[in-house]
């Protein structure tokens, strides 16, 4: 009986212990463990992969477990998750974070700006906000959209330039019947060491373009806050320009429409509109030849339009009026005669004159001064 205890022993101490340590790592794999009793809430616009159950972390260090991840807002996701805290800094800042490369993500918990002495107890949600600097939230990179911009450069690398690449590393290393290819081994070399040798002779360039480009980057992190709003704006201008893709586009046609009418109405009226300006030349040029009479019609036109205007203050017409009448009758003067034949006398009689102010000349009754 001895021989059979013993053997049976040992089998039950390795059944527990492969027990035990199935359990322990089943409950590793399902995230299992224990989880705080304080519950809290926080608002992400994206928080895709993450599942009730995935850690919660601080520095790394496993705090608690995401209890239920739900749909708010229409497109907001709230992620309910326990800690083991009773309180939590105001300024608390929650990220989403990538636990391995099978996509897996947990929850970070990471001190932000602000008063750490002010916190919030259990219920609290922390809210995302478009400003980085005032959101609590913050989603995990979308890797699928990195990798899509990576697509255009993938697509320019066939598989016949990367059996190029292995093939000469391959020649590398080895002649067509495995024999070790020293030569070419030794070529490699001195062809790095020439390289080397001229980077290290274009040290000073090199210096002088870390060194420039150590002030850009200076320049560009004093100018922080300034790039982070350019980016913020950008993006919103081309969300808005997204947004109103329909409206651009039919806006871009509309244009396009506009460009060909006035075309062809261009097309229709240019001869008449090459006419129009050379007779516009040629007014020009007569009216550069009198400019002289211009400048005196330019001077008189004020007092005419004065005494015009006045002709025609009451209405639509014009109106005359009578100031004086005068009869001068007397000899006068001939060109064929120098004495009349028969002696005339001078008549100078004034028979009306008008006392109103607008027949006084200049202002003054009769023109005296």
């Amino acid at each position: 009986m001895r021989g059979v205890w013993s053997p049976l022993i040992k089998l039950i101490v390795f059944a527990v212990v492969t027990i035990l340590a199935t359990t322990v790592l089943a409950l590793l794999i399902a995230n299992a463990g224990a989880s705080g009793k304080n519950s809290y809430k926080a608002i992400f616009t994206d928080a895709a992969m993450l599942n009730p159950g995935d850690d919660v972390r601080i520095a790394g260090v496993r705090v608690g477990q995401v209890q239920s991840v739900n749909i708010v807002e229409q497109n907001r996701a709230e992620v309910a998750f326990d800690v083991n805290r009773s309180t939590l800094p105001k300024s608390t800042r929650i990220y989403i974070r990538y636990r391995n490369l099978a996509g897996l993500r947990y929850v970070a918990l990471e001190k932000g700006p602000g008063d750490a002495a002010e916190t919030v107890g259990p219920g609290y949600t922390f809210r995302y906000h478009e400003d980085r600097k005032v959101s609590s939230t913050f989603p995990a990179v979308n890797l699928t959209e990195l990798f899509n911009g990576f697509r255009p450069l993938f697509k320019q690398i066939t598989p016949d330039d990367m059996n190029k690449l292995a093939e000469t590393v391959i020649a590398v290393f080895q002649q067509g019947d495995g024999v070790d290819m020293g030569a070419t081994i030794g070529s490699l070399i001195n062809q790095t060491a020439e390289l080397t040798n001229t980077i290290a002779d274009k040290d000073k360039v090199i210096g002088e373009m870390i060194t420039n480009l150590t002030k850009v980057l200076d320049t560009v992190n004093k100018n922080d806050d300034q790039l982070t709003d350019l980016l913020v704006n950008t993006e919103k201008l081309v969300t808005g320009l997204a947004a109103q893709r329909g409206s651009v586009g039919s806006a871009i046609s509309s244009v396009s429409n506009l460009t060909s009418l006035t075309g062809s109405i261009l097309s229709q009226t240019r001869p008449s509109i090459q006419a129009s300006l050379a007779g516009l030349k040629a007014t020009s040029d007569k009216i550069n030849a009198r400019q002289g009479d211009v400048e005196d019609v330019l001077k008189n036109l004020p007092v005419k339009l004065e005494k015009l205007g006045r002709s025609a203050t009451f209405g639509s017409w014009f109106q005359f009026y009578l100031c004086g009448l005068d009869i001068t009758a007397g000899n006068g003067k001939s060109r064929l005669l120098s004495q009349p034949l028969v002696p005339l006398p001078d008549i100078n009689h004034v028979l009306y004159t008008s006392m109103a102010t607008r027949c006084w000349a200049d202002g003054k009754i009769n023109g005296e001064g």
